[in-house]
C-alpha cells in the first residue's frame, strides 16, 4: 500500500475530537487585544490645568497604563517635583512614556526631568506648514540634532504630524521629506492617525512604506465626511475610521505606542470621552 494510502486509512481510524473543526472559542482566542495603552493629556487639558494630581489618578481608574504628556505652562510634570512625579505614577502602575514639548528651547532641562521620572520620548508637536522644501530640510537637520543631543540623557525623540506635511509642496510630500531626510538612529516619528486621514492618505498605507519609523500614535476618529477636520473629531468607534484594522497593520510595522487623543467633543465631557476611549479600546480585538 502507498504511503498516502496509509496515511488515510489513519486518519480515518483517530478519533473524531482529533477530526472536529476548531471549536468557535478557540478561533475568538487567536484574535487580539491591546495589553496597555495611553491617553495624551491634551485631551483632557482643562482637568489638568485645574488638578493635574487628580486628573491623572481619575485617568488610571479607567484602565490607562501610559501617559503621553504636554506643557501646559507649568512644565512638562506640572510644577511637580521629579520624584514625587514618579511616586505618584509608580503608586497607580501608570508611566508617562512620552510628552510633546517645546524641543527648541531649553532641551536639556526638559531632559534632564524627563529621565528622572522616566520618560521615553520628547515630542515636537507641531512646527507649521513651512513653506519651502529647503525649510523642511534645515527642519529635518535640527530634528537629527534634537536626537543627537538627547542621547546622553538615555531619551529619543520624534516629531508628530498634523494634515499640513501631507499637503504636496513644490511636487513633493513634506512628510516624505522629513523622514527621508532624518536618521532613523536620532529620530522616530508620531502618526497622528486623524491627520493622515483627514488629509486624504490612508494611514496604513503610509506606515507600509516606512516600516519601524513610526514607534508612537495618536488615535482619535474622524466623523464621516469632508467637512471642518477640527470639528470631524468624536469618540473611538463613532466613527469612519477602521482602527481594528490600523491596530493590527500598526503593530507588525512596528508601532510600540498606543495613545488616545480626542481634541473635539460633540457631546459630554473631556473626561466622560476618556473613559468611553479607555472602555472601546481595551475591548476592541484584532
Amino acid at each position: 500500500m502507498q504511503l498516502s494510502a496509509l496515511w488515510s486509512a489513519g486518519a480515518s481510524l483517530l478519533p473524531l475530537q482529533f477530526c472536529a473543526a476548531p471549536k468557535k472559542e478557540e478561533a475568538l482566542a487567536a484574535s487580539s487585544k491591546l495589553d496597555r495603552f495611553g491617553i495624551q493629556l491634551y485631551s483632557v487639558k482643562e482637568d489638568m490645568a485645574l488638578d493635574p494630581q487628580g486628573t491623572i489618578r481619575t485617568l488610571a481608574s479607567y484602565g490607562y497604563k501610559q501617559l503621553e504628556g504636554f506643557d501646559g505652562g507649568k512644565g512638562i510634570i506640572w510644577g511637580m517635583e521629579p520624584p514625587a512625579f514618579k511616586q505618584m505614577l509608580t503608586e497607580l502602575d501608570i508611566r508617562m512614556v512620552a510628552t510633546h514639548c517645546n524641543v527648541f528651547e531649553n532641551l536639556e532641562q526638559q531632559a534632564q526631568q524627563a529621565a528622572e521620572v522616566g520618560i521615553s520620548y520628547l515630542i515636537c508637536p507641531w512646527i507649521g506648514g513651512l513653506t519651502s522644501l529647503d525649510a523642511y530640510k534645515n527642519m529635518a537637520a535640527k530634528f537629527n540634532a534634537i536626537g543627537e543631543q538627547l542621547k546622553p540623557f538615555g531619551l529619543k525623540f520624534a516629531y508628530h504630524n498634523h494634515d499640513y506635511s501631507f499637503v504636496e509642496l513644490e511636487g513633493k510630500i513634506p512628510q516624505d521629506l522629513l523622514l527621508e531626510e532624518t536618521d532613523p538612529a536620532l529620530v522616530d516619528f508620531e502618526m497622528d492617525m486623524f491627520w493622515v486621514h483627514v488629509a486624504g492618505t490612508s494611514p496604513s498605507d503610509y506606515l507600509a512604506k516606512y516600516p519601524g519609523r513610526f514607534r508612537l500614535c495618536h488615535l482619535k476618529d474622524a466623523a464621516a465626511g469632508q467637512g471642518d477636520p477640527h470639528t470631524r473629531g468624536v469618540a473611538l468607534g463613532k466613527g469612519e475610521m477602521p482602527y481594528a484594522d490600523l491596530v493590527k497593520k500598526s503593530q507588525e510595522l512596528g508601532m510600540e505606542y498606543f495613545i488616545i487623543e480626542q481634541e473635539h467633543f460633540p457631546t459630554g465631557t473631556p473626561l466622560e470621552a476618556a473613559k468611553a476611549n479607555a472602555a472601546y479600546l481595551s475591548t476592541l480585538t484584532f
